[in-house]
């Protein structure tokens, strides 16, 4: 739930989002429902604004796969955030830590006064933004992407438009 200002008095508006996940490497499920498998071995945009645009935030999320040994599937090697100049990747053998800009820093962290956190949730970590973007990972090969329903439409990627 948001705080909207409905005719002149503040009033709890429930905010609706868009759920994208990936698991276990190749299965994928798109912000409208779509389910797919795709098993490539590079670095994948799930989700970016389409066109850019100074009333939409600036954020994307990209996941790097690669093939493990005696595997016959691509897994998730990390995941990268970027929104407006802050870089967070999170690697999977760096399990409880996250890179900001490129320098290791234990969780939890609050960025950019507060406009993005990221902390520790049970085996996972989230990342929050001042925009509702919520990206959950468990640091090994699930991603679960929440976008509110304001973006649906404005986003491209594996996670769909």
């Amino acid at each position: 739930e948001r705080c909207d200002m409905v005719a002149g008095q503040p009033k709890g508006v429930q905010e609706t989002f868009s759920t994208c996940w990936l698991a276990g490497g190749p299965h994928y499920q798109s912000f409208d429902g779509k389910a797919f498998d795709f098993m490539g071995t590079c670095t994948y945009t799930l989700t970016t604004i389409c066109n850019p645009d100074p009333g939409l935030p600036a954020f994307s999320v990209e996941v790097k796969k690669e093939k493990k040994e005696n595997s016959k599937v691509s897994s998730i090697d990390s995941i990268t955030i970027r929104v407006d100049n802050i870089t967070v990747t999170a690697v999977q053998s760096e399990n409880g830590m996250v890179r900001v800009n490129n320098h290791r820093s234990h969780l939890p962290i609050s960025l950019s006064h507060g406009k993005l956190r990221i902390y520790q949730k049970g085996k996972s970590m989230l990342i929050q933004s001042n925009f509702n973007l919520k990206v959950l990972y468990n640091w090994h090969d699930h991603v679960v992407i929440k976008l509110p329903a304001t973006l649906s439409g404005k986003v491209c990627g594996m996670c769909g438009n």
